[in-house]
């Protein structure tokens, strides 16, 4: 999610188009445009990369083909390291609406959380919204597990990763929407018999800026000042919810919403740990801590770290010196939560 300044020329590339499709119904600036007549528009604003990586890394990486009818794929991060390693299956964010495994700024960070962590890193691409919404994207979450499961039976051709993978050490994991996902992946594998996905073992959930709302306003929302550039405003969550969830369904859907009045969502998570990233200065900041809390109170193993001074999505999308400590610190924490 991120508010990056848009190049005028591109916009008037976008605007020629207006007449072809009818009116704008709706649109984040910079990232998304959907028509009347359900066209959608995504300018490049960050661009895709290759799969290639500069050697002092030491990290292969690799593209995958997981589902061709619904073109599912993923990006693989395998670093140079001895013994079987975790592997963190993770999905990006976007508001469900944009983004990519492709993006430049998830190449540089999971290549450097997997080289850093040493684990390797399994990065889908899922459907986006509006085209294809909730529950698609956790579909296609769940997708890349039964994947996962089968490479860990038969190997399929992929032993240049599988053999490296300990698949009794496996981690859901995302930033904002990609958090979400990881999250109500892991509720729909803890309502599976632990047969169903054997021989793979869900070790733990991590969640950074996982991305939620409510019809309510919390103190965050209302009262956080945005920087300039902010990777997420108030008005584009709001916009994105509309064009991710069900038809019809208010911010209180329980997708939105895990902890609204009636939702059991929480509790039907399994026995595994969750750890939180919060980021001190994102809207999202009050909700993400009202989780870690809710978790708790569920009886859940739950870890919630709080990044300071800094905002939505730093570690993919903020250059500054202040974010790159701050991602170090992350993968860091990332690192002891694997590991443990």
């Amino acid at each position: 999610m991120t508010a990056t300044t848009l190049d005028p020329s591109l916009s008037q590339q976008i605007n020629t188009k207006t007449h072809r499709h009818g009116a704008v119904v709706e649109e984040i600036e910079g990232l998304i445009r959907v028509y009347k007549d359900g066209h959608v528009e995504r300018p490049q604003i960050v661009p895709c990369v290759m799969s290639s990586l500069a050697s002092e890394l030491v990290v292969t990486s690799r593209d995958i083909v997981i589902d061709k009818p619904t073109n599912i794929w993923a990006r693989f991060y395998l670093p140079k390291y001895h013994g079987n390693l975790p592997l963190l299956v993770y999905f990006h964010g976007g508001g469900f609406c944009v983004g990519s495994a492709a993006w430049s700024c998830y190449h540089e960070f999971l290549a450097k959380l997997a080289a850093r962590a040493g684990c390797l890193i399994l990065s889908v691409n899922y459907r986006l919204a509006p085209e294809n919404r909730l529950p698609a994207a956790y579909e296609d979450g769940f997708k890349a597990l039964m994947w996962v499961k089968q490479q860990a039976i038969c190997g399929g051709g992929n032993e240049w990763w599988s053999k490296k993978c300990n698949f009794s050490s496996i981690f859901l994991a995302g930033d904002s929407a990609g958090a979400n996902i990881a999250h109500n992946v892991a509720i729909r594998l803890n309502s599976c018999q632990s047969m169903y996905i054997k021989p793979l073992t869900i070790k733990g959930t991590i969640l950074i800026q996982p991305f939620f709302g409510g019809e309510r306003r919390t103190n965050s929302e209302k009262y956080t000042v945005e920087p300039p550039r902010s990777a997420l405003s108030l008005a584009a969550s709001d916009t994105y919810w509309r064009l991710a969830l069900p038809p019809g369904a208010s911010r209180d859907h329980p997708w939105c919403n895990p902890g609204v009045k009636g939702s059991i969502q929480l509790g039907e998570l399994g026995i595994s740990p969750t750890m939180v990233c919060v980021a001190e200065m994102d809207i999202l900041r009050d909700r993400n801590l009202d989780m870690c809390a809710a978790l708790a109170r569920a009886g859940k193993q739950v870890e919630c770290v709080v990044h300071k001074s800094v905002g939505h999505a730093f570690q993919v999308l903020n250059k500054s010196q202040l974010s790159q400590t701050r991602t170090l610190e992350m993968i860091s924490h990332i690192k002891a939560f694997i590991i443990r």
